[in-house]
């Protein structure tokens, strides 16, 4: 009778499946897939003979896609993972070189590699390496992170990467990220906070530095639209100090994104009646793609998509503090980071508070590798989900 009763005492203990963060997920796709469809039907027809769903159905197939690959890695253990580490960052390195010789242009940049006939971006496969090395890393430092040495060892590791994705594929916005996701996970990891305040004080004096310095040689006259300033990039700061006076050069996507979020109003114009969808906005479907659903959709639904955002990283925080272990904390750590900095720097651009970097909302723009390998974070995150165990008493 004892044993029956202890039996009968003892917790049944299960698997723990978050149905929030999966139905966000869903949510940021379905709307994606609608917005992708609404931004690039005028365009797609144009471009493809009367095929307005081109772009729509690419994204579609590409989405499908990642829904299996997320439900795939959702049920692999994640630290089936952990000793493809070290092979995920020598493939990222592998394959950022591999666009010298063997990239396509597109959009006057050398981003993508064309394998079997599917157009890759290296720089999402870098950032997934990126995360999964890390974590490994950082588990196998142990305390020893939190000394002088581990720690910038750590923030050393992914120089190389962005330094690669940003000369080789000037792909600024994605260097940013990867350094990015590493200062997050060193910064759950490292309890010394004063050198984050350090880091942060260095890098914010160092941008307002390099603006100064474009800005008063272009007020020196050295260079024509910021050109030999510094580059393309020195006339996309100028064009963002003053967008007006660059309207027919770097500062025009800027504007008609500016007018098309000021014509959205509360409410927005409604789905599908976009003016600067038109031919204003170069591209709408891809960066700016906030700009239309603020044109369209006003107000009100650009702050529910921020909202989802939000609550899309509550639920990664919640799965990082009630991870089994450090190594899937830190995975789930590494995604929050790049789809947080990646809406951040998304919206920031599109709102002109940050110069133009050329970087898509994650779920929603256009961009078939980057919904893939997103939706495969995801899984990641699933899988250390599934690791925490309930208690029903």
């Amino acid at each position: 009778m004892a044993e029956r009763g202890l039996s009968r005492r003892k917790p049944n203990i299960a698997n723990y499946m978050d149905y929030t963060l999966l139905f966000i997920v869903i949510f940021l796709l379905g709307f994606g897939l609608v917005m992708v469809y609404s931004t690039s039907s005028y365009s797609a027809n144009l471009q493809f003979d009367g095929d307005a769903a081109w772009y729509f159905r690419k994204q579609l197939w590409a989405t499908a896609v990642g829904i299996v690959a997320m439900m795939v890695v959702a049920n692999i253990p994640y630290h089936f993972w952990e000793q493809f580490a070290m092979l995920g960052y020598i493939v990222s390195v592998i394959l950022i070189l591999l666009i010298i010789p063997f990239g396509t242009e597109s959009h006057g940049a050398k981003r993508w590699l064309n394998i079997a006939g599917i157009s890759v971006q290296p720089a999402e496969i870098a950032k997934l390496g990126m995360i999964l090395f890390l974590a490994s890393m950082i588990c196998t430092m142990g305390k020893s992170i939190r000394q002088k040495k581990g720690f910038f060892t750590v923030l050393i590791v992914p120089v190389p990467i962005a330094i690669m994705l940003w000369r080789i594929t000037s792909n600024l916005s994605s260097a940013i990220i990867v350094m990015g996701i590493a200062v997050l996970m060193l910064f759950v990891s490292c309890p010394d906070y004063k050198r984050f305040v350090i880091l942060g004080i260095v890098t914010i004096v160092a941008a307002a530095l390099i603006v100064l310095v474009i800005v008063k040689m272009a007020e020196a006259g050295v260079g024509e639209d910021g050109g030999s300033v510094g580059g393309f990039r020195g006339a996309r700061i100028l064009a963002w100090l003053d967008p007006e006076a660059y309207a027919i050069g770097k500062g025009f996507q800027t504007l008609q994104g500016l007018y098309a979020i000021g014509s959205g109003g509360i409410l927005g114009k409604g789905l599908g009646n976009s003016k600067q969808k038109l031919g204003f906005i170069p591209e709408a479907q891809n960066d700016m793609i906030f700009s239309i659903i603020c044109e369209e959709l006003g107000l009100f639904g650009a702050i529910a998509i921020i909202l989802m955002f939000i609550m899309l990283i509550w639920r990664f925080m919640i799965i990082a503090n009630n991870a089994p272990d450090l190594f899937g904390a830190l995975l789930v750590v590494g995604v929050l980071g790049h789809i947080a900095i990646q809406v951040i720097l998304n919206i920031a651009v599109v709102t002109n508070t940050i110069p133009n970097t050329g970087i898509s909302l994650p779920f929603i723009s256009y961009g078939g590798t980057s919904v893939l390998f997103l939706l495969i974070e995801i899984g990641l995150v699933l899988s250390v989900a599934r690791g925490i165990r309930l208690k029903d008493l």
